[in-house]
């Protein structure tokens, strides 16, 4: 069995609810399924011996019958339906924090290959799918079968041979239903998921890039891929809805056969004195809603192979086994907390991103002493952030990477990214005020403390003018300028307090003349602070601030 498909079950039956609550949900549909098909009988019967004009005594216990079985309908549908969604729901939150966790070890660079919304549509749309697997395959299926055999045996009871007719009926509708549903359906049903991944990417692209896309006239030819996309899924869903119906169709065609084998058996029976009028009416009627339960069975089978396929690309997504070139703990790491700031020493370091094999660093040598500001430089595509990444174990590194005298491989990988932080060259700021873009960093710190570390890194004045802590970001610091969110990825580095600080390209999307005064604060308040800092610039600094020079090209370091 492939590590593949062992995921797949693995996920497939996390998504299945506990047999408690699924058994409880399959009982009540059951229950429900079993009252509709006792209500066409007993109001078949009552009809038919109603016309006969019966005292009524005798028919009184039907009325009553078909009452209860009315209400027990639609009183085990509810209670089904509030069972089985309740437990079906329960389980997705699980699914979808498992996959989270999966994905955590793998961002970023195990993660480069994956568009954002096809990432999206995994962790929604096919987390979501998942709970057909209890409320579509399962549930139907289980429900379905129970009330079809005791259908047959209260047919068999009444009349055997119509009781066959109506069995082979069934097997019939089971097999053709299904084969008409994979025909007709299971292209599209394939197609579905895929296609509405590609239509959210190409929205989100779209909507996050529209400035830029309308600066350089693109911006239609986004609003046509969004549009084709749009398209492919709307002619998917449609031709999935065709195939439905033709299934439903299939089946009812057997429903018809299987209420003419019950007239064509029945009637010869009742001229011979084997069957009375009424009981002849639920021969006759009976397989109408059998078949109206037993409907859900063919299309269970394509509930199937939807949430398969689901699991299938969850699996793939959010893989067991974290990928070569993404570091991971051991079985055995252990913890690490350093006293004061700690020297970093790699050696003989060799790292290769997860989606390539040529690689990125070959055997760099470096040592960053305590409380050294180091600048690097190099040209673009040389390695810089590969360097980065490698140092605050985002990357995997072969080689020697030691911290304070110790292996990393054999530390925990949290541990060591609260020693060593990373200040990216694109910083990430939520879509919320600036409080909340800070706290994150340290939860325990004041407003006092906020404000404090803003006039820290140059933002104080521009903090009370935007009305305080309170004053929003916008979606992706869409409401800050390039130089005013590195310096709040700065707060958020400084507020997180690490020992050592590695700086990506700081300046990279910031006018020139702000890009000196990013670059000298960062190292003037490394210096108040006593932090290691290796900063990653095209930006020169100047020559007091910094205690040596270094420069990485074809990812080779040149002292």
């Amino acid at each position: 069995m492939s590590a593949d498909r062992e995921a797949t079950r693995r996920i497939l039956r996390q998504a299945l609810p506990p047999a408690r609550r699924l058994w409880a949900a399959i009982a009540l549909g059951a229950l429900s399924a079993a009252c509709a098909v006792a209500l066409l009988a007993v109001s078949a019967w009552l009809i038919t011996r109603a016309a006969e004009q019966p005292a009524l005594m005798y028919i009184s216990a039907a009325v009553v019958g078909v009452r209860a079985f009315a209400l027990g309908r639609a009183f085990f549908r509810y209670l089904e339906r509030l069972a089985g969604h309740d437990a079906a729901f329960r389980q997705l939150g699980g699914i979808r924090s498992d996959m989270f966790a999966r994905l955590v070890p793998l961002a970023p660079d195990g993660l480069r290959g994956t568009r954002g919304g096809y990432l999206l549509a995994r962790l929604a749309g096919d987390v979501d799918e998942l709970q057909d697997y209890a409320l579509r395959v399962i549930q139907p299926l289980v429900s379905a079968g129970i009330v079809a055999v005791l259908s047959v045996a209260g047919v068999f009871l009444l009349l055997p041979e119509a009781a066959a007719g109506l069995l082979l009926a069934l097997v019939a509708a089971f097999a053709v239903g299904a084969l008409v549903n994979r025909w007709a359906a299971g292209s599209a049903e394939q197609r579905i998921a895929p296609l509405r991944a590609e239509l959210t990417d190409a929205i989100l692209d779209t909507v996050r890039n529209v400035d830029v896309l309308t600066a350089f006239g693109a911006l239609p030819a986004a609003q046509e891929r969004v549009r084709s996309a749009s398209a492919r899924l709307t002619a998917a869903v449609r031709t999935r809805a065709a195939g439905l119906g033709l299934t439903a169709g299939a089946v009812s065609l057997f429903a018809g056969a299987a209420t003419v084998i019950g007239l064509v058996t029945g009637i010869p029976a009742l001229a011979a004195g084997r069957l009375d009028g009424p009981q002849l009416a639920v021969v006759a009627l009976l397989p109408l809603a059998v078949f109206e339960v037993f409907g859900t069975v063919p299309l269970a089978l394509g509930a199937w192979r939807r949430v398969r396929a689901s699991a299938e690309r969850i699996a793939e997504t959010a893989p067991e086994r974290v990928p070569e070139g993404i570091p991971v703990d051991v079985p055995d790491a252990r913890a690490f907390e350093p006293v004061g700031v700690p020297a970093v020493a790699l050696s003989s370091a060799t790292a290769t991103w997860p989606d390539e094999t040529r690689p990125v660093l070959r055997d760099v040598d470096l040592r960053l002493e305590p409380g050294e500001r180091v600048l690097l430089t190099g040209p673009t595509g040389a390695g810089k952030t590969a360097l980065a990444h490698v140092l605050t174990r985002l990357l995997e590194v072969d080689g020697g990477f030691e911290v304070d005298g110790a292996p990393v491989h054999g530390l925990r990988q949290d541990d060591v990214r609260r020693v060593i932080g990373l200040c990216e060259q694109q910083p990430y700021l939520f879509d919320a005020d600036l409080r909340q873009n800070l706290l994150f960093a340290r939860e325990s710190a004041s407003d006092d403390d906020l404000l404090a570390v803003l006039d820290r890194v140059g933002l104080g004045a521009w903090t009370r003018e935007r009305g305080g802590l309170d004053a929003a970001v916008g979606e992706r610091g869409a409401l800050v300028s390039g130089g005013q969110a590195q310096r709040i990825a700065l707060a958020r580095a400084l507020l997180a307090d690490f020992p050592v600080l590695v700086v990506d390209e700081p300046t990279a999307n910031v006018d020139p003349a702000v890009a000196g005064r990013i670059v000298e604060d960062i190292l003037t308040t490394a210096a108040e602070d006593g932090r290691t800092v290796l900063l990653i610039s095209h930006t020169d600094a100047p020559e007091h601030l910094i205690t040596r020079r270094l420069r990485l090209e074809s990812g080779t370091l040149l002292t």
